[in-house]
């Protein structure tokens, strides 16, 4: 298992970002930049599809280690959950594997400004606005990032282990999301968040909408796991995701308790000046915390250390994307009786609505 990818997977509450390439293929919009990013998109994403092979393919070539036949095994056994049980795609997805010899499947760029918890957006044709730019390479991605901080904008940059082409590409085919070595090692609680969360991109989208769309499959893939942990996995693997489960729980209150004081910071009257001293502080007081918390109750578990590291407006602005509606979500799922294709068919009747309408209607 790789360490960097898997500790912004547990920064971001144990799932991927979604770089969406079938909306990276064409620009609409001027925010979009230049025509290189997106055939640079399309050639990546073209060289991971190339990559895949069917997982019968692997399970069955001699020179594949009985490590990852494992892994693979088990991988379509959650594929195979995913469908009976959360009656997500019964699709080509997740059903090819790919090595792609680099630790990450993409790089994300966020950025938001000094003074404010809002991320800057990039637009594109199908999916909408998105609070995150991807790029193949980390040096692409740390090229826009130093262009960002020129501009004065608070930056972070993270490895993503997986996306999803959100169904919009071709599914019954070799364009359908593979498998990939940036994941297959995780642990299997949150080897199945993964691919729950990442399938369930494509049962619902709302364009544009990064917070409805993330919260969605964050809870997805919450009651997934869940599910999956307690009908079949083994006890040692229930054990393993509990840890996982308690640390994800400490981050995201600590992390809420001090996105709730900056934003209460940046909307007060004061100066500007003395708005970037107290984040400064606010700042100073959070990786204090984090150490504290760190060396007791984790016992000096590191995996979040990259992201305390960077941790800034932009990277506090995307990380709520991923959580904000999630109890809205979870007390929908709650009222469909737990029924996946009843709360499905409600969450696609919400994405419908007009945005100004949709997250109150999720609400209520």
């Amino acid at each position: 298992m790789r360490r960097g990818a898997r500790i912004v997977a547990a920064a971001i509450g144990g799932i991927a970002a979604t770089l969406v390439v079938a909306g990276a293929t064409v620009c609409l919009t001027s925010g979009c930049s230049t025509a290189g990013y997106y055939a640079r998109s399309v050639t990546g994403h073209l060289e991971l599809l190339q990559a895949a092979r069917p997982v019968p393919q692997w399970l069955d070539d001699p020179a594949t280690s009985a490590a990852l036949k494992e892994r693979l095994a088990l991988s379509q056994r959650i594929r195979d959950f995913a469908v009976s049980a959360l009656a997500e795609p019964d699709n080509a997805s997740y059903r090819r594997y790919a090595d792609l010899h680099r630790p990450a499947a993409v790089w994300n760029v966020v950025a938001a400004p000094e003074l404010s918890l809002v991320p800057k957006t990039w637009c594109f044709w199908v999916v909408g606005c998105v609070g995150y730019r991807g790029y193949y390479a980390p040096s692409q991605a740390d090229g826009l990032a130093a262009e960002l901080r020129g501009e004065g904008l608070d930056v972070a940059v993270y490895p993503v282990p997986a996306y999803s082409t959100l169904g919009r590409l071709p599914a019954g085919g070799w364009l359908a999301d593979p498998l990939l070595n940036t994941f297959i090692g995780y642990p299997e609680g949150e080897l199945a968040r993964l691919v729950f969360h990442e399938l369930a991109h494509q049962v619902a989208f709302a364009p544009g909408d990064t917070l409805f769309n993330e919260s969605f499959a964050s809870t997805v893939e919450k009651v997934g796991a869940e599910r999956w942990l307690a009908e079949r996995a083994a006890p040692a693997a229930r054990a393993e995701y509990d840890v996982a489960e308690a640390r994800r729980a400490d981050f995201r209150a600590l992390t809420s308790r001090y996105r709730d004081e900056l934003a209460r910071l940046y909307a007060s009257a004061q100066s500007d000046s003395a708005k970037r001293a107290e984040k400064a502080a606010v700042l100073a007081r959070l990786r204090a915390d984090y150490a504290a918390m760190k060396a007791t109750r984790w016992s000096g578990y590191a995996g979040y250390d990259a992201w305390f590291a960077q941790a800034n407006n932009a990277a506090f602005g995307i990380l709520a994307s991923y959580t904000g509606l999630v109890p809205a979500f979870e007390k929908l799922f709650e009222r469909e009786g737990r029924d996946f294709a009843r709360f499905y068919a409600e969450v696609r009747r919400v994405a419908a609505l007009p945005p100004a309408e949709r997250h109150a209607a999720l609400e209520r």
